[in-house]
């Protein structure tokens, strides 16, 4: 008997002191309260034998103990190595390390462990861990590996010439080159330039150099084209020109391919400066203010309409009203043209001023052309046109013939040659016969 208590009692002190000490004790609620009822039990029971033979029963208890704690803490040690592994085997548990308890202000949390993740079996597949960025510092610059866009890029150059011969012994030459950039908004700034002359018996030739920048852009729907500069003078003192124009596009319909399909362009424009007509009228310094709406309309793939009016003032007193209309229509590489133009001045100044200024001018025509290509580098276009025009009351035939190639030299470089011949006239010679001739060009580099 005095064995079997002793067992008892210690099993009892046994599990009463592992209970304590394990941090994460396997016992239920229920079994913990069947566990300190055996403890009261045996204490009431076992009291009076504990007091009478205290003395003699010690040793023979602690000995009885010390085999028994041995046997349980040996079957406590397979235990815990079974709850070691069974704790490896649960990925989201993890533990902390003095330093870690030491570090209050920055804590990062360690990426959870799979147990089956791929670089657990190959360790070169294992991530670098993530490094906390650094504070941004907002005042340093920023760095960047893009090659930086220009503030103007040169785009184009153009390049026009005209040279007007009348077999009343007047000539005019035009050589304006236009050098264009385009900005790093879009927009577009050009310098123009050249050389003029004019020519005219019983009147000094006079040489001009323009000189006049400019500014395109756009603004919502509209594109605006401004322009401000100088006319320099051989014998004349400098005038000032300037140009604006305003353009609108209204329901622009474009083919896949990039041809306009239907559109209706609304422009208004303004230009003002010294009056180029010929030698006579630049030498009475007539300078002039026009101004007046064009429209163009597309109405279908090959049917197009151009109208436009101008009304002019000029500094010796005069004013005009100028009209010009245009439809054409397209069947294949030919083409049919309507053209109807009016002109019409306050007062006839031409033998004061030096400048056409009919009080009542018509011209109406039909056009016949032709235009493709006769190479790969070679485009040309043929015209004719017939018809009428009326000066002072009479009617006289007005016949213009013109012809116009663009060869392409390179891929960025093309170039325009035209020739037109006219008897339509642009001078009061009375009874006598007028015509006109003119060779025209372009020159066109693009960058």
């Amino acid at each position: 008997m005095a064995s079997g208590w002793k067992r008892d009692f210690c099993h009892v002190l046994t599990s009463v002191y592992f209970g304590h000490h394990n941090p994460k004790p396997n016992i239920s609620a229920s079994s913990q309260k069947i566990f300190w009822q055996q403890v009261f039990y045996l204490q009431l029971q076992y009291r009076p034998m504990a007091d009478s033979s205290r003395s003699s029963l010690y040793t023979e208890l602690t000995l009885g103990c010390l085999q028994i704690q041995l046997g349980v803490i040996c079957s406590v040690g397979i235990w815990t190595l079974s709850e070691a592994k069974l704790q490896a085997a649960q990925a989201h548990q993890t533990w902390k390390s003095p330093s870690e308890w030491t570090q209050g202000v920055i804590k990062i949390n360690p990426t959870p462990i799979l147990m089956a993740a791929p670089e657990n079996f190959n360790p070169s597949l294992r991530l670098p861990p993530v490094l906390p960025k650094p504070p941004q510092n907002s005042s340093s610059p920023t760095t960047s590996t893009q090659p930086q866009t220009p503030d103007a890029v040169l785009e184009s150059i153009y390049t026009d010439y005209r040279y007007d011969i009348k077999n009343f012994d007047q000539t005019n030459f035009f050589l304006e080159p236009t050098v264009q950039f385009r900005l790093s908004n879009g927009n577009k700034i050009f310098f123009k330039t050249g050389f003029n002359f004019f020519e005219q018996p019983g009147v000094e030739s006079i040489t001009n150099f323009p000189l006049q920048v400019g500014w395109q852009g756009k603004i919502e729907q509209l594109t605006l084209q401004t322009a401000v500069g100088v006319d320099v003078f051989n014998r004349l003192p400098t005038a000032i020109n300037l140009k604006a124009r305003v353009e609108a596009s209204i329901s622009p319909q474009v083919s896949p391919s990039g041809k306009l399909l239907s559109a209706v362009i609304l422009s208004g424009n303004l230009e003002q400066g010294p009056y180029k007509f010929n030698a006579r009228t630049l030498g009475n310094q007539i300078t002039a203010w026009r101004f007046g709406p064009d429209l163009y309309w597309q109405i279908d793939r090959d049917t197009s309409l151009l109208s436009s009016l101008r009304l002019g003032s000029y500094n010796d007193g005069n004013s005009e009203v100028q009209s010009f209309s245009r439809l054409e229509r397209k069947f294949g590489q030919f083409s049919l043209g309507a053209n109807l133009f009016t002109l019409s001045y306050d007062r006839n100044l031409e033998r004061t001023s030096g400048y056409f200024s009919p009080p009542d001018f018509l011209v109406y025509n039909a056009e016949v052309a032709w235009e493709g290509d006769i190479a790969n580098f070679l485009r040309c276009r043929l015209a004719a046109n017939l018809g009428q025009q009326r000066l002072k009351g009479q009617f006289d035939n007005a016949n213009t013939y013109q012809t116009r190639c663009t060869v392409k030299l390179s891929p960025n470089i093309e170039a325009d040659l035209g020739y037109s011949f006219s008897n339509v006239r642009n001078q009061d010679t009375g009874g006598s016969a007028y015509s006109g001739n003119a060779l025209t060009g372009q020159l066109r580099v693009k960058f």
